[in-house]
């Protein structure tokens, strides 16, 4: 089992930034993991928009963030980050963290970012005009 815990959500003008992070936690046996980042709206699909491969460290973006947001992920910590620039009214969503296990890699569809197995409680992000 892996616990996923995200922390640093808020609101903030549209051109700010904010940076989220993700705890990683459980099963400490796990040599390689996908791990990426969903977001929703009510009524809406989650929309997986990052992913990174713990072991290569290749990252994938959806467009609607290349350019303004970024993954990092520090293996001796346990965190995924998420660092978001010059955000706008429409990244307005509550935001996931997500795990996947893997022995291959795999990691860089972001479209399957929402069926990774371990997702996190979420934190809510708004974006202010």
């Amino acid at each position: 089992q892996v616990q996923l815990v995200e922390s640093g959500g808020g609101s903030v003008q549209a051109g700010g930034s904010l940076r989220l992070s993700c705890a990683a936690s459980g099963n400490t046996t796990i040599r390689r993991v996908c791990m990426g980042w969903i977001r929703q709206v009510p009524g809406k699909e989650r929309e997986g928009f990052l992913s990174i491969d713990s072991l290569s460290r290749n990252t994938a973006y959806a467009d609607s963030v290349k350019g303004r947001f970024t993954i990092s992920l520090d293996n001796a910590k346990n965190m995924l980050y998420l660092q978001m620039n010059r955000l706008e009214a429409e990244d307005t969503a509550m935001y996931y963290c997500a795990a996947k296990p893997t022995s291959y890699g795999g990691c860089l569809i972001v479209a399957e970012v929402p069926l990774y197995p371990y997702l996190g409680h979420g934190t809510q992000v708004t974006v202010s005009p």
